[in-house]
This record gives C-alpha cells, structure tokens and sequence, in this order.
C-alpha cells in the first residue's frame, strides 16, 4: 500500500471514527471513549507507518552493504527482541513517567514515541534540555544495534493551520536526526519525516490527546540480509 492509499484509508477509519458509536452492556448506544478513540487512532496511524517503512528499499539496500551485511533472516527476531530490552532496561524511568513509549511492532520494527511531555513545548522544534539524557540513552543502544535503519517522523495536534503543522513537524523530526547524528549514530541509518496533524494516536479534543499527538516516532527497523 502507498503513502497516498495509506492516508486515505487511516483519515476514513477516522471519519468512522468521529461519527461512530458503540451499543453499552444493556443495549444503549454511546459514544467511543478516549481510549477506545485513541486505539483506533492508532490502527490509522498504522496504515502510515506501513507506507512510511516500506518506501525507502533501495537506500535500505545500499545501507546493508555500508554496514556490513544485514541480518540472517533466522536471527532477525532476537537480534530486535535484544536490541528491545537494552531500550527497555534503559528506558524505564521515561516509561514509567509517560515521557515515551516503547512497544514492538510487526515485522520485528520497534517502535519509540517521544510525547511533547518533555521533549517539545507547544510550537516549538527546539528539544528540551532536559530529554537530552533519553535521547542519549536511546543513541548508545542503537549504535550498538547497529544493523538497523531509524526512520524519525515528527507529529502535531491539529492547532493551527495545515502548512504550519506540517513545518513543525519536519523541523522536529529533523532536530532528533541531527542530536542523533551528533552522538554518532551513523548518518545513513537515519531519515526523517514530517506528518503534520494527519497522523493522531489520541483525541485532539483533549488537551491529555493533543499532547499525546505532539510527538516524534523512532521506527527502528532490521536490516535483513538477503536470501540466496
């Protein structure tokens, strides 16, 4: 699926979900709660990250041969399932604050969101000072995992206008490559994206949802070697 097909199934899967409801357990109908919002909203955010993953092969192909070779398709899932547990191990305290999140996604991708909690004010692209001891965490962990590709895309609520959204997010997209880069992740194993508002993981009706939505993804992929 292309990005383009991707946005227009997650913005309907939205539409649905704005407009739907659901039936209680005495049959009375009621509307989504912001959990069961902010879940669907991830299913759509889903979609994009499917687009956002798969379109960049032939970099990815050329990054194998700078790295070394990629990973044996056997030892793909415990070399991620390992590089996830240093993240883990590491990041508990920012888990545990709501400062990230950190979960697995198909196809052994790793997936952090850094929330606007403590890495980004509100209109800003400048990284807090304060999230710069995360960031490194998250550097020292990656440079020894060496053998992945770190797609960044930066997120916004749905304040303001479209064209300012979208700046925003690829400037802040673009300062977590550049603090990465500058803690000698290798260059080539980053890219980064802007998504604007388009790409919600809770209610912008809510200020809980919109900081939610102020975030900037890490998707960490392997680079798997190719078979034979």
């Amino acid at each position: 699926m292309n990005l383009k097909n991707s946005f227009t199934s997650g913005l309907l899967m939205v539409t649905l979900i704005l407009a739907g409801c659901v039936t209680d357990d005495f049959g009375n109908k009621r509307g989504y709660t912001d959990t069961e919002k902010g879940a669907m909203y991830g299913a759509a955010g889903g979609m994009l990250l499917g687009a956002l993953i798969s379109k960049d092969a032939l970099a990815k192909g050329a990054l194998i041969g700078l790295v070394g070779g990629g990973i044996a398709g056997g030892g793909v899932g415990l070399y991620m399932d390992s590089q996830k547990k240093d993240l883990d191990k590491v990041l508990t305290a920012e888990k545990d604050s709501g400062a990230i999140m950190l979960s697995k996604q198909p196809n052994d991708v790793i997936l952090i969101s850094m929330t606007s909690q403590t890495a980004f004010d509100t209109s800003s692209a400048v990284i807090q000072p304060g999230f710069h001891s995360t960031l490194d965490k998250i550097a020292a962990v990656v440079n020894r995992y060496g053998k992945t590709h770190i797609t960044i895309v930066g997120h916004t609520d749905n304040v303001g206008n479209d064209k300012h959204n979208q700046t925003l997010s690829e400037k802040r997209a673009d300062a977590v490559e550049k603090y990465l880069s500058q803690k000698s992740v290798v260059p080539q194993r980053l890219v980064s994206k802007g998504m604007g508002e388009r790409s919600p993981v809770a209610d912008n009706a809510t200020e809980k949802g919109r900081l939610l939505n102020r975030r900037v993804d890490l998707i960490i992929e392997p680079l798997v070697a190719e078979s034979k």
